[in-house]
């Protein structure tokens, strides 16, 4: 690693030390997609999942959890930084109770997007089915704290919203059903009118410090790259824009909802910017492949068909921006989450 990036990795690591000392967040509530589940997919009947190595390789212990990732994700980072656990248990997972959830807890699922139009083809967790497993939570945590000590967490509790990608990748450019009823910009607009109505009934529900992700530059990930052959592989421009649209529209949607209901703080975190420079500027942050990723070609390669017994995963996933097809290293999180920790997030510290 240059001498550049070592000096900004030192740099930011002081910094979240910093931030931890003054934190105020009793617990992290996680909501989205396969950016941001931490296990939940384990407990279902869907091809869409990650416990199984070489996931999880640099994780603790060397565990695959569930987690889309060579390690850690955001999320973790985002709570370890809050200074309340290094990581944060998926819902679904047996292996955990209700006082472990107490102070944080994931209910994402790979494959969720805010559009239901795929969750039944996947077999994944929708949306509302979210939302559905937060209120039995609340139910749990009112009998394990006591309705006063349990108001009290779930108010003051940060709440983290990752998804959206799914919804434009999957849900409008390869299934024909979305594009057939919406054009982009309408379809934009619906997704963000789904996105408020989630974010009122999480307030309705006592919710009120809560961070809504917008979407990264999805045409860069290696899966569109290397389907952009007559481009020379590169980043596919129109899904980048389509991302920097709908993260505009969800930044108004945000002023207008932190007008419109009481004593809720709902701040953007805008995770286009800062990937961007990343792939842009590998060196700065001591990468050495943003094209492909780490997982056997880079190219292609997701759960099931990033397994142990593919022959061509790389053997330092430091050296790259992507663990897999379309999800980031624990290195490239670290950095996206130190990033909205020091920026979105400050203001709950």
């Amino acid at each position: 690693m240059g001498y550049e990036a070592m000096l900004w990795f030192l740099l930011a690591h002081l910094l979240v030390q910093i931030l931890k000392i003054n934190a105020k967040v009793p617990a992290i509530i996680v909501f989205g997609d396969s950016s941001v589940d931490s296990g939940n997919n384990n407990e279902i009947s869907t091809v869409l999942k990650s416990n199984f190595q070489p996931y999880g390789r640099d994780f603790i212990d060397s565990k695959p959890t569930g987690r889309f990732s060579n390690g850690r994700i955001p999320t973790d980072f985002i709570s370890e930084a809050f200074r309340i656990k290094p990581t944060i248990p998926a819902y679904l997972d047996p292996t955990y109770n209700i006082s472990d959830f107490s102070t944080g807890v994931c209910f994402a699922s790979a494959g969720t997007g805010y559009d239901n139009a795929t969750s039944d083809v996947l077999s994944v967790i929708p949306l509302w089915k979210e939302m559905e497993y937060y209120k039995e939570y609340q139910e749990k945590l009112r009998g394990f704290l006591g309705n006063e000590k349990a108001n009290k967490v779930i108010g003051e509790a940060l709440y983290l919203v990752s998804i959206g990608t799914n919804d434009f990748l999957e849900n409008y450019y390869v299934l024909p059903r979305r594009s057939s009823e919406y054009n982009i910009e309408e379809y934009q607009n619906f997704l963000a009118g789904i996105a408020k109505d989630f974010i009122t009934e999480l307030h309705r529900l006592g919710a009120r410090n809560l961070c809504l992700s917008g979407l990264p530059p999805m045409g860069c990930l290696p899966l569109e790259r290397a389907t952009n052959i007559f481009s020379g592989g590169d980043c596919v421009q129109e899904y980048n824009d389509v991302a920097k649209k709908f993260n505009e529209k969800l930044q108004g949607m945000i002023m207008k909802v932190n007008k419109e209901l009481a004593g809720i703080r709902l701040v953007f975190s805008n995770p286009y910017d800062i990937l961007l420079d990343i792939i842009q500027n590998p060196n700065k942050f001591g990468f050495e492949d943003i094209a492909k990723a780490c997982c056997g070609t880079g190219f292609f390669e997701m759960g099931y068909m990033c397994s142990k017994i593919n022959p061509f995963t790389c053997s330092d996933a430091n050296k790259y921006v992507f663990w897999d097809s379309f999800h980031p290293t624990e290195k490239t999180n670290w950095i996206i989450a130190d990033h909205v920790v020091r920026t979105s997030l400050a203001t709950f510290l």
